[in-house]
């Protein structure tokens, strides 16, 4: 086979075989083909996209390109579950032990993030001690052990994809849906799931702009669990405002144990009881999602969600304490209100704005090696619907450098929209592709 001709043929709109995709993922994994003709290729298939059967052979190809985790030594169904991300989005680490303690084993590799915030990792992080990188066998034993485990991907995951990733970002062919579908999908295979939850965000703090665009993504991705063998559900949700009302590291840990306790924010406490629930039935533990999210209150309710934090906590060495005593956690030495100016009804808040103050002021990273501040970060006081009075606060900053503060004040200066009427209600899930 010749890379050229796998070009031209996509170029021209034909159809992939098997073979084709993997010598073309093979040679671009060992360095046989080089990036100009992928990119030329990622192109092609921007422009002239993917069958399902092309997609799912793409996805187990960059799956099987390096190391895959065998995860049948554990009981039970391990049902993954990924997020296309957004600000404030702290649902991995309220589900995880949330569905742990209901009895679904969960063995997740997480990122760290590269955005508005830092990812599932680096918030974990925000309790002393905890170590995010473990061995092969130290992962299963934990899983095994209490149920459930949150660790760093493995270097040698994926590793096509990592270069294809790489590649899309500066070719101007990170659209592609195909290739968003099969890099998100080839992760999670590989990592060794039965069945895959996927939270895919829509709005202006997500990647996904537009309802269509996320609907698009979303079938792309359960097509690809259909075609692969792993059942596959994708809840579509908002992102026009942060999740939850704080957006940071700490800020964020603390938040997901309040929601585990029972006393979080509403948006949060609904998409992850949404979540959980159909994690409950793709694994099998219950037969409805009513059913789930039953199940998922009373353990909410019976303190096993926090104790099972806690217990993850302090089996990968963090403190557990700092789980009862979450003040404990990183704090900011700075803490400054941005009230409203005028009396009215909270319209809108961009998303985007938030998250790019966060980044500004540390919480995220804008190169990849960029250290993060686990104590910065924003706290709403307010939601889209809200009544507000002049001089209210609508968020508390949380910085650490005063010149920080100055830059994220600036990037907040238009995230709030106060309206005289309040504006009509908007749905935090939109869909479930099935």
């Amino acid at each position: 086979m010749r890379m050229v001709d796998i070009i031209a043929k996509k170029r021209d709109g034909g159809e992939l075989s098997t073979e084709e995709i993997r010598f073309l993922v093979t040679g671009y994994t060992d360095g046989s083909i080089p990036d100009y003709q992928m990119s030329a290729w990622a192109m092609a298939v921007l422009f002239r996209g993917m069958t399902a059967r092309e997609t799912g052979d793409l996805t187990l190809a960059m799956a099987g390109s390096g190391e895959q985790l065998d995860l049948s030594s554990l009981p039970g169904m391990k049902v993954d579950k990924h997020s296309t991300g957004g600000v404030g989005d702290k649902i991995t680490l309220v589900v995880a032990p949330l569905v742990a303690a209901a009895g679904i084993p969960v063995a997740k590799m997480s990122g760290r993030g590269l955005g508005y915030s830092g990812g599932t990792i680096d918030k974990l992080e925000s309790f002393t001690g905890f170590q995010v990188e473990r061995s092969r066998e130290q992962f299963l034993q934990q899983v095994r052990d209490i149920g459930v485990s949150v660790i760093g991907q493995s270097g040698n995951l994926t590793p096509a994809d990592k270069k294809l990733y790489a590649l899309r970002d500066v070719t101007a062919t990170v659209e592609a849906v195909p290739l968003i579908a099969s890099s998100i999908m080839s992760k999670k295979i590989a990592a060794g799931a039965d069945a895959i939850l996927l939270d895919v965000k829509v709005g202006k703090g997500a990647f996904m702009k537009s309802l269509e665009q996320a609907e698009t993504l979303a079938r792309a991705m359960v097509e690809i669990g259909s075609q692969v063998g792993r059942k596959t559900v994708a809840v579509i949700s908002d992102m026009n405002q942060p999740l939850g009302f704080a957006v940071g590291n700490a800020l964020e840990v603390k938040e997901a144990i309040e929601t585990l306790a029972g006393k979080g924010p509403e948006d949060l406490t609904e998409l992850a009881l949404a979540i959980g629930s159909r994690m409950l039935v793709l694994g099998g533990l219950v037969s409805s999602v009513e059913e789930g999210r039953q199940k998922l209150l009373e353990i909410i309710a019976s303190g096993k969600a926090v104790d099972k934090l806690a217990e993850m906590v302090e089996a990968q060495g963090g403190v557990k304490d700092e789980v009862y005593s979450p003040e404990k956690l990183p704090q900011a030495q700075i803490l400054h209100a941005i009230l409203a100016k005028e009396d009215g009804y909270v319209a809108e808040i961009d998303a985007e704005a938030i998250g790019h103050a966060s980044v500004v002021l540390g919480a995220g990273r804008q190169t990849k090696d960029m250290p993060i501040d686990l104590a910065v970060g924003i706290v709403l006081h307010k939601k889209r619907g809200d009544q507000v009075t002049a001089g209210e606060p609508l968020a508390t900053i949380h910085a650490n450098q005063e010149t920080l503060l100055r830059s994220a004040l600036e990037a907040m200066q238009d995230a709030f929209l106060i309206a005289q009427q309040p504006p009509e209600k908007q749905a935090l899930i939109y869909k479930i592709v099935e």
